[in-house]
């Protein structure tokens, strides 16, 4: 796997009842997964003799990130190397452009959207479908970076200029009126076989992820299901191998699709400990050509919610909060990245398990930010009923 992160370190901990090994491409021993994987070749994503070193003692090459240029890994495949997905599927998740106009070419729900070159390019955009707009960056951004919201000519003027001098690739997209955010994951072998999770909803806060409810409550059946097609749909015609994430937005006019994401996804933590194969072996089962697994939830209500770093980091030890928090919440599934606290940094995430999505949504909150602040919302009361926690 290349890239060293969280998701690297989860991949890990699936791969050993496999009987499979992990090796990672990490630029520090510092990273989530170089922390504990054992076979670790420090080296740079972007650097290909780096990437040939490290594939040359692989079986298959996937993926932690999207960052790994195109270019290497055509370069790659043409040696012989067995990347996963590979780069005719991988770059529709690396440029935004590249996946939008495609997506429209397929005839699947997009906003409206247009290449950038220059500032009229978006006057012309803003006067055709209104203020404000969306301004991305084609390639790199993540949790938030990489978008502008642009309110109006002015904005647009005093931001695309310096973008663009800057060598940005950019679109922008008409900002749409969303509901509500749901993912839907699925999953994808070189054999063709399929699989696709519940959907899910995602609340987001400044561009992050704060929570996972699955499956997404109060969502028509047909709807959902709508939803588990257009992933596999996607999958299917981009000749993606591996897990597939899809993050939509729902809209009074139908779901519209907002990113793709071709590895396992924020979105897919709760399967974990939530469904029958988590996203984490389903992806190894995946990339290594076996037949995939059950996706079945193991409850009716699931929810992730993502540890973030605190403004100021607590006084209290991470080990002396994990404490406190099983002594309260003796259910929580907890997972740490081994990451240094900084604020809004993803440092981990907890998952809850339950009969009702409310009471369930109410404690993963709460411990969340229990691990993140060390400190307990108020009103909350471990002697109280569950409505309450």
């Amino acid at each position: 796997m290349v890239g060293g992160g969280q998701l690297a370190r989860m991949t890990h901990l699936a791969a050993i009842p496999l009987g499979q090994s992990l090796r990672v491409l990490s630029v520090s021993r510092d990273d989530p997964a170089a922390q504990v994987v054992p076979e670790v070749l420090l080296g740079h994503h972007a650097d290909l003799n780096a990437l040939r070193a490290f594939a040359a003692e692989c079986d298959v090459l996937t993926f932690d990130h999207e960052h790994v240029p195109t270019e290497h890994l055509y370069t790659l495949v043409a040696e012989g190397v067995q990347v996963h997905p590979g780069p005719d599927a991988l770059v529709h998740a690396q440029d935004k452009l590249v996946m939008r106009r495609r997506l429209d070419e397929i005839g699947l729900p997009i906003p409206p959207f247009s290449e950038v070159r220059a500032v009229d390019d978006v006057l012309s955009f803003g006067a055709r479908y209104g203020w404000p707009c969306v301004l991305k960056a084609a390639r790199g951004g993540y949790d938030g970076r990489g978008v502008w919201m642009l309110d109006d000519q002015r904005a647009a003027e005093d931001v695309v200029a310096d973008l663009l001098e800057a060598g940005t690739p950019l679109l922008v997209e008409q900002r749409v009126p969303i509901r509500k955010e749901f993912a839907a994951l699925v999953a994808r072998s070189p054999f063709g076989q399929g699989a696709a999770w519940p959907l899910v909803q995602t609340v987001q806060s400044d561009g992050i992820c704060v929570e996972v409810l699955a499956p997404a409550p109060d969502v028509p059946t047909d709807v959902a299901e709508a939803a588990q097609e257009l992933g596999l749909t996607i999958a299917a015609e981009l000749g993606v191998v591996g897990v597939l994430a899809v993050e939509l937005f729902d809209t009074a006019d139908g779901v519209l699709i907002n990113e793709l994401a071709m590895r396992p996804h924020n979105s897919g933590h709760w399967s974990i400990e939530g469904a029958r194969t988590s996203q984490f072996e389903q992806h190894l089962r995946a990339v290594l050509d076996y037949p995939l697994g059950a996706t079945d939830p193991l409850a009716p209500a699931i929810v992730m919610a993502n540890v973030l770093g605190a403004p100021t980091p607590p006084r209290m030890g991470v080990d002396e909060r994990v404490h406190h928090l099983f002594a309260r919440f003796s259910d929580a599934h907890v997972h740490l990245y081994g990451k240094a606290e900084r604020p809004g940094r993803k440092l981990g995430h907890v998952t809850v398990l339950g009969e009702q999505m409310a009471p369930t949504r109410r404690r993963a909150g709460l411990a969340a930010h229990w691990l993140s602040h060390g400190e307990w919302l108020d009103g909350y009361d471990v002697h109280g009923d569950d409505s309450r926690r």
